[in-house]
């Protein structure tokens, strides 16, 4: 098994200095004067669809600007609809690959999937299940080679995983949001993208929430790093025009 099939089958705490994370203000504030946000210098779209995909305890509503964004460089953006973050990690894979049906039936063609942190690990497992729907897929953040998150991200974790078995009761698996879970989305992310789908994995060293080296590929070409925070991801001029020229190509 290689290193990029690690997810959920172990977790550690990363001691991450998250106070990092207060600078995601200054992400937003420069994604206004980076000339990526505004078309110049990255090349466009040809009206393939692209899901965005958020992260844990997050939901469509804070990428509403990279959806615009994409629209603008000539894309046709859609929202995941999985609701928010914070649920059965099978649930939520189930509701994103029903807006991948609608993508592919609406457009006739392959989708790209974009996730950021959580958000990307639910679009691997997705690019597993319908490999035949998926374009590519691009990870912002996203620990996929196991979770090595700030002890206050895993605490939140096992609250969420506590509320779904008392929501849910018997219909929970015995192991859900957790590695040793036997739902389809777990199986699939331990066999991770097939080779044949172009991933690109977007990280910056300064992630103030998971470990940056669980967020990477083990072959470099897949991987390009930006600065920035780690929730600022979804605000980084940089990792737009990565973006556009992964897309593109």
């Amino acid at each position: 098994m290689s290193l990029e099939s690690t997810f959920l089958l172990d977790h550690r705490p990363a001691w991450v200095p998250i106070w990092r994370e207060a600078l995601l203000g200054v992400d937003w504030a420069a994604l206004r004067i980076h000339p990526a946000y505004y078309g110049v210098g990255v090349p466009r779209g040809d009206g393939s669809a692209v899901i965005t995909v958020p992260g844990f305890m997050g939901s469509d509503s804070y990428l509403v600007e990279l959806r615009w964004w994409l629209r603008r460089i000539g894309y046709r953006p859609y929202s995941s609809q999985i609701g928010r973050n914070a649920d059965c990690l099978n649930e939520l894979v189930q509701r994103l690959c029903e807006t991948l049906d609608v993508a592919t039936s609406e457009t006739g063609r392959k989708v790209h999937l974009v996730g950021h942190s959580l958000g990307g690990i639910l679009a691997r497992g997705a690019a597993r299940l319908r490999h035949d729907q998926v374009a590519s897929v691009t990870t912002m953040g996203s620990p996929f080679r196991g979770v090595r998150s700030h002890p206050m991200v895993l605490r939140m974790g096992d609250a969420v995983r506590e509320r779904v078995r008392r929501e849910r009761g018997d219909e929970v698996r015995p192991h859900c949001f957790s590695g040793q879970c036997d739902c389809p989305f777990v199986m699939a992310s331990t066999l991770g993208v097939p080779e044949d789908i172009p991933e690109l994995a977007l990280y910056t060293k300064t992630d103030g929430v998971v470990a940056w080296r669980f967020c990477i590929h083990s072959d470099p070409t897949k991987n390009l790093e930006v600065k920035g925070t780690h929730c600022g991801l979804a605000w980084n001029g940089e990792a737009y025009r990565h973006l556009a020229q992964f897309l593109a190509a």
